[in-house]
């Protein structure tokens, strides 16, 4: 389904699908919001048919992962996961990647936290001597195979097969698999003991003794096999999906999920939803998942499952002992997440709407100020006056609404006041017809600024906005009529608002100066080169952005400039060569 600008809002599937559609276009009764705000927004209907239900499932887990429909139920946190690549070469690598491609490779994750990826390559770094260079043409081993951590395929210190076993071990300690890479590195120390290359034993007893310890952190949940379990939870902050990880009855690791757009959905659709888009995305599919309830296509979702996986998928629901607590045990911890959730959004929420409230409270608003604007003077001895508005609404930034302010009337005559007086007037000249007015202005710079700037403002019209000065030192704030200053409390969020307002006013204002500055440098070195005139002068400064390019180009970069001529070019290259600026 396509709004009037040819957006997809919606995609669904059915076995019949003329019935599916007109069940959105019958009395809306029934509806719920989201579905009759949906049907309000469309436009247009595209239809592909499909040979299968399975065909149809992919194809709409596809087109939903692709597009992001607005009406359709989302993984919030679908973004780039770090996953460790196996890669599938003679003598594979093993690195850190965000990228899942079919090249052969083997895939492990996704991973929660780049931090966690990493951990684990040190750990596999230290239990298997792996390679890590990129090529294989090094006439001598480096150091990684002098202290034991890589057995050298580059300089032919090893051959492909013995490589290999190590690969297998590393790919099953991957997978969760400890029992069986402690059996196999067994295997091959008593081999080597027995034709007494002692050396290798030693190696594999070290390596076996490595993986024990790791083992022993690890903690039995179920009996054996591969698993994911599934819980869900909803509350006023949101709705997470929790998934165990446990690969021969251990686990190795939880993700969590947010969705979205699923706050007039049943728990059954949220999760056939989250199922659906998370297993279309994951390198890894065990035979047994494990749910919190029944899903209205079960049977159609494991068929899906067991063909990407080549073998077959069992989707359960489990009703009691050790895979129903397992659900359970995934569902608290959803629920826990929400929590957290919950107390970080109000702890933003106190950083910015709150502390816009707190600070109208202080400053005896009739209500929180929505819109606050801070003004801010920058220049170096009375050179490149800049002036900088910033806007923050809500208690929050918009840096859309942003303004700098190149100052005319005090050029080379350093006047703060009267710089101040300029940018408010021109900023608020004409406020009132075409907006928008704020609810405080903030001075930065103080009761002798906040005095200039009131006359401005006041005569612009604008007679009932707060308008008030902040001292630079210690944030004391200055109010009209007021010959005392305000002292916001030491550790509050409005003294912290206040401080990050200044600060942005500060950073903005000094960022325009730094250009202007930069650009008058440029030109006034450009000027003393013959055959360079305005015209060029500026068609170089677009070209390049910064002097410092235009010292390091060639003449055949110069040459390539609008405007400029060979001899020109030639000029500017000389004169960067021969002379020292």
């Amino acid at each position: 389904m396509k709004d009037d600008k040819g957006r997809i809002i919606y995609v669904g599937k059915a076995i019949n699908l003329k019935n599916r559609v007109r069940s959105y276009f019958q009395s809306s009764r029934n509806h719920t919001p989201k579905v009759i705000a949906m049907v309000a927004r469309i436009a247009d209907l595209e239809y592909i048919i499909t040979a299968s239900e399975i065909e149809a499932l992919i194809l709409e887990c596809n087109l939903i992962k692709k597009h992001r429909p607005k009406y359709n139920i989302s993984m919030r946190d679908d973004k780039n996961y770090p996953y460790i690549k196996l890669t599938n070469e003679e003598f594979p690598r093993v690195y850190i990647t965000r990228k899942v491609i079919k090249d052969g490779a083997r895939y492990f994750g996704p991973y929660t936290s780049a931090g966690a990826v990493h951990e684990t390559l040190r750990l596999l770094k230290t239990l298997f001597p792996l390679r890590s260079c990129r090529k294989l043409d090094s006439k001598r081993p480096c150091l990684e195979h002098h202290i034991k951590r890589c057995l050298a395929p580059c300089a032919g210190k090893v051959d492909p097969e013995t490589y290999g076993e190590m690969i297998k071990a590393v790919g099953l300690f991957l997978e969760g698999r400890s029992d069986a890479v402690v059996k196999n590195l067994k295997r091959q120390m008593a081999e080597a003991a027995e034709e007494l290359e002692f050396e290798k034993a030693a190696r594999l007893r070290d390596q076996l003794a490595a993986v024990e310890k790791v083992m022993e952190k690890q903690n039995i949940v179920t009996g054996s096999g591969d698993q994911d379990a599934i819980g869900l939870a909803r509350s006023a902050a949101g709705t997470c999906a929790q998934v165990f990880f446990i690969r021969s009855g251990k686990m190795v690791g939880r993700d969590h999920f947010m969705l979205s757009g699923g706050e007039e959905e049943n728990d059954q659709d949220i999760l056939a939803a989250f199922v659906k888009q998370y297993y279309s995305q994951a390198a890894f599919i065990p035979r047994e998942i494990l749910l919190p309830l029944e899903l209205g296509e079960q049977h159609l979702v494991a068929e899906w499952l067991s063909s990407v996986k080549g073998g077959k998928v069992q989707v359960e629901v489990p009703k009691r002992g050790t895979k129903r607590d397992l659900v359970s045990m995934a569902a608290g911890n959803a629920a826990i997440v929400l929590e957290e959730q919950a107390e970080r959004l109000k702890a933003d929420t106190d950083k910015t709407a709150g502390a816009a409230a707190e600070l109208g409270q202080y400053l005896g608003l009739p209500a929180a100020p929505e819109r606050i604007e801070c003004f801010d003077i920058s220049h170096i001895q009375g050179s490149e006056t800049v002036a900088s508005m910033v806007v923050f609404e809500g208690g929050q930034p918009n840096k859309n609404e942003y303004r700098r302010y190149k100052l005319k009337t005090v050029e080379g005559k350093p006047d703060d006041f009267k710089s101040m007086q300029e940018v408010v007037g021109r900023r608020y000249r004409d406020a009132l017809e075409k907006g928008p007015v704020p609810d405080l202005i903030i001075i930065d710079g103080g009761k002798g600024q906040l005095n200039s700037a009131l006359p401005i403002i006041r005569a612009a019209g604008l007679i009932d906005v707060p308008v008030v000065g902040l001292a630079k030192e210690f944030e004391h704030i200055f109010r009209e009529g007021i010959s005392d200053p305000l002292i916001l409390p030491r550790h509050s969020q409005s003294l912290f608002l206040v401080q990050r307002i200044r600060d942005e006013a500060h950073r903005f204002a000094i960022t325009y100066h730094r250009k202007l500055r930069s650009k008058r440098n440029m030109v006034s070195v450009l000027d003393h080169i013959p055959g360079i005139g305005e015209k060029r002068r500026k068609a170089l400064r677009d070209h390049f952005g910064s002097l410092a390019k235009i010292k390091a180009a060639e003449v055949d970069e110069l040459v390539k400039v609008e405007g400029m001529t060979l001899p020109a070019a030639e000029a500017v290259y000389n004169f960067f060569r021969n002379k020292s600026i």
